[in-house]
């Protein structure tokens, strides 16, 4: 871990503002796309860059906004990796956030989460709130070795019922899913019957299937190596050097997919579920000098 001072925090695009506190990621995630050369570390990943000024940074842009948005977090880091425990700088900008009126998409892996409830809520009853949580992989085996110093897929699920409880609208990211791996029915309805159990608002899947840069690719394939020995050998005859790698299943296991969020209501395009993260109710989404 080493610390920066960063020269701004907030990311403009679509309806909403992102930000990344940290720069890196401590989950080692197998199939992890942040890895990928065109993101243009300097640093080892496992070397989380911590943007120390952070609050300050975005406690001066939300100050001079002129309309409020919906502030985004977790795309390329996640807010609650292991040193969040110790800096909590992602309560701290979602204390800024709450102050200023704002609403939050935040993304993550981790349990760790349920330590700000409080403030989720918080933001949720004056503005808005939305949890994406990610979900794989079923199998308790299995996930741990495809995101192994996170919290397994079960425990993900109960930081989605504590958020329902709460009234805090969630949404699911599930992919990647791997080719040959965890592309089962099985392990897909087994998820998909838990989402709909917690009443998650949407469900973003990109088509069944994983995708593979330069630098993502390579430690994938090592991974591959060392827990499932000549599966790189057949993701090599079947996709070559392509950047998509859909799942042989795909058609079938997004059939499956669509026809049981269909069926209970849950958003399943991810423009729609975007939509829904990037919308901040009418009344919020205009600064007022009595907000200052």
């Amino acid at each position: 871990m080493h610390f920066v001072d960063a020269k701004g925090i907030l990311s403009t695009g679509g309806g909403h503002c992102g930000m990344n506190i940290y720069r890196g990621c401590s989950h080692g995630c197998i199939y992890c796309d942040s890895r990928s050369r065109c993101y243009q570390f300097s640093h080892p990943f496992e070397d989380i860059e911590v943007k120390q000024n952070a609050p300050e940074l975005l406690e001066a842009a939300l100050r001079s906004k002129k309309k409020k948005t919906m502030i985004g977090t977790g795309s390329m880091s996640d807010p609650y990796m292991h040193c969040e425990e110790e800096l909590r700088l992602t309560r701290k900008c979602l204390e800024i956030i709450l102050h200023y009126g704002f609403g939050v998409a935040i993304q993550t892996k981790s349990d760790r989460i349920l330590r700000d409830i409080d403030l989720l809520e918080e933001i949720n009853h004056s503005t808005k709130c939305v949890v994406q949580m990610t979900l794989t992989t079923w199998d308790d085996d299995l996930c741990r070795i495809l995101e192994p110093n996170v919290c397994n897929t079960k425990r993900r699920i109960e930081v989605l019922e504590e958020m329902q409880k709460r009234g805090i609208p969630t949404v699911v990211w599930m992919t990647p899913i791997l080719p040959f791996i965890n592309d089962t029915e099985e392990n897909i309805v087994s998820i998909l019957n838990e989402c709909i159990r917690v009443g998650v608002k949407g469900i973003i899947d990109f088509g069944m299937g994983l995708t593979l840069r330069e630098g993502d690719r390579e430690y994938y394939y090592d991974a591959l190596d060392r827990h499932f020995p000549g599966m790189k050998e057949r993701y090599i005859k079947c996709y070559g050097n392509a950047y998509e790698l859909p799942s042989p299943k795909a058609k079938e296991l997004e059939e499956i997919f669509q026809r049981n969020c269909k069926a209970h209501g849950i958003l399943s395009n991810p423009k729609d579920c975007f939509g829904f993260m990037d919308e901040l109710p009418e009344k919020y989404s205009q600064m007022s000098i009595f907000d200052l």
